[in-house]
């Protein structure tokens, strides 16, 4: 079996966790199965490939798969509190726990630097300041993944985590563009110019949805319809 297979595999195993009903969860898995292919087509972009940048594809796809691995840490079927804590996991620990969940699960089916070497892309991926190239493409890949209509289902699935509905979560999107939160995230959190204008067009397509939402649970339009009936 090839390496990247065996990557893959053991990704697999570790990421299909537990519900608290002890059926399958298979969010964290197929969150990294849609990084890992944000980073194979953000590595093909114009952009990245005229720079002509040294990238370790074999690491950077690795360190795809196992960058938010260590929210697997939390997937203790009979322990809430853990499921609670996942929701809100920082990105240092986040970062310290993945790192811990490679060293264990790949040590001996992957060399020592390979593993140091995804590591090392996992934790700069969170380094404003680095320059590893493979870091800053997994970090505009993740980031990515946080804008347009996906972000928004991760965003819905940390607030039914919670307890929260749809009145909750139009609250807190109009908080954060009332602070302009999206602006700054779309301006500084991407490296690559062409990936930033596409997670822009990611926000303003999924700006037009919260707004039919908004309008749905306010039922603005039967309102509306209500006074063109007058």
């Amino acid at each position: 079996m090839a390496e990247m297979d065996i990557i893959r595999e053991i990704a697999q195993q570790v990421l299909i966790v537990p519900t608290i009903s002890g059926e399958k969860d298979n969010y964290l898995w197929d969150k990294a199965q849609r990084i890992v292919r944000n980073v194979e087509h953000i590595c093909r972009l114009g952009e990245i490939t005229s720079k002509n940048l040294s990238v370790d594809r074999f690491c950077l796809t690795g360190a795809a798969y196992f960058c938010d691995s260590g929210f697997a840490r939390y997937s203790d079927a009979e322990d809430l509190s853990a499921r609670l804590v996942l929701a809100d996991i920082s990105a240092s620990d986040l970062v310290d726990f993945s790192t811990q969940i490679v060293a264990d699960k790949l040590s001996g089916a992957l060399a020592g630097p390979k593993i140091d070497k995804i590591n090392k892309i996992i934790t700069d991926s969170i380094d404003r300041s680095t320059n590893m190239s493979e870091a800053m493409i997994l970090s505009d890949a993740k980031n990515l993944d946080d804008i347009g209509a996906v972000g928004v289902f991760n965003e819905f699935r940390r607030y039914v985590i919670h307890g929260k509905g749809v009145s909750n979560a139009l609250e807190s999107w109009k908080r954060k563009v009332d602070y302009r939160y999206w602006d700054a995230r779309l301006k500084e959190s991407f490296r690559f110019d062409c990936v930033r204008k596409l997670a822009e067009q990611r926000f303003e397509n999924v700006s037009v949805f919260m707004n039919q939402l908004s309008t749905e649970n306010s039922a603005k339009d039967i309102e509306e319809l209500i006074l063109e009936s007058l």
